[in-house]
């Protein structure tokens, strides 16, 4: 993620299983065909109310891309935001947000994000909202949740979800992925529970793990992270891990019963080809289908990142990429 925390890059995992079976750089896909405004880190898309898409992304007041089809993409006239909430600034200098996450509930889109800089925690995770879910037609509300350098995560990366109440998983670096439960009337923290629950982490400094993601399929809660060093082009070694859990709160644990609190993760994908440290994901439910939604860094470009469309499919209870 073109952001945060400490910039110190992990060595690569070499012998975490892909279930069903050990997966090779052969055996990823290329990600789906797309063309035009694809240059993007971190994003996050959503089908609109008239079939067309939006994806929004770190940078600027949060880049915006729109499409007809999910195949050719084009640099919307406008980012989210027009100027920047004056609260931005308490957290970066330079107003520059990153890693939104955009739902839609109760008749709105709702679009969360992450103002921090590189290498701390003092980060914060709005919240904003609007009726269309296009650029240019969001509101502020303000701070979700923050967290201060003495803290043992970092409010980062956020991930909202539903089951029964409104959760959000956040984290990246500093003892890796958190949750908090959310006011389901004002999408904010819900002030009568205040707990933060742990998710993931690695058991090495500097706990390279981030950018939560949860999907529910089946009976189970799936937990996907990026882990290692993203955010240096042609070098990056990011890569996407899951886990599952039958509660949405965990343990989360990979196909060998691995606890994601102790490292655990079934790798889903990583560098293959052209396609180098793909993450910073989310996943979008789109006509019946779960699209990973990603950024890779252009091997026949510079390192330049783009965007990665995969469809997940699932196999023997676990994701895999096609």
């Amino acid at each position: 993620m073109q952001r945060k925390r400490l910039a110190v890059a992990a060595l690569a995992d070499a012998f975490l299983l892909l279930a069903p079976s050990t997966a090779t750089a052969a055996d990823y896909p290329a990600p789906q065909p797309v063309t035009g405004g694809t240059v993007i880190h971190d994003p996050t898309m959503i089908r609109l109310r008239d079939g067309s898409y939006v994806a929004y992304s770190t940078h600027g007041r949060l880049e915006a891309r729109v499409s007809k089809d999910r195949k050719h993409w084009e640099r919307a006239a406008a980012d989210a935001f027009a100027e920047p909430p004056a609260w931005w600034y308490g957290y970066n200098d330079t107003a520059d947000p990153w890693a939104p996450e955009i739902t839609y509930r109760a008749g709105r889109y709702w679009l969360y994000y992450a103002v921090s800089s590189w290498g701390s925690n003092h980060s914060a995770i709005g919240l904003a909202t609007s009726a269309s879910g296009r650029p240019g037609t969001w509101t502020d509300h303000g701070k979700v949740f923050a967290s201060e350098r003495g803290d043992a995560w970092n409010a980062i990366d956020p991930y909202v979800v539903e089951d029964g109440g409104r959760l959000m998983a956040f984290g990246s670096y500093w003892t890796g992925i958190r949750m908090i439960k959310l006011d389901r009337r004002t999408g904010l923290a819900d002030p009568s529970d205040t707990t933060v629950r742990h998710l993931a982490t690695r058991p090495d400094l500097p706990y390279a793990v981030e950018a939560p993601t949860l999907v529910k399929h089946g009976a189970y809660w799936y937990l996907f992270n990026s882990y290692d060093a993203c955010c240096s082009g042609l070098t990056a070694t990011y890569k996407i891990k899951v886990g599952r859990s039958t509660n949405i709160e965990g343990p989360y644990t990979d196909s060998s019963g691995k606890p994601m609190l102790e490292g655990g993760g079934d790798l889903v994908l990583a560098t293959h080809g052209r396609y180098i440290g793909p993450g910073g994901q989310s996943v979008m439910r789109d006509r019946g289908r779960d699209v990973l939604v990603h950024h890779y860094y252009d091997g026949q470009d510079e390192g330049t990142p783009k965007l990665g469309l995969n469809t997940l499919t699932w196999e023997s209870g676990w994701p895999v990429v096609s």
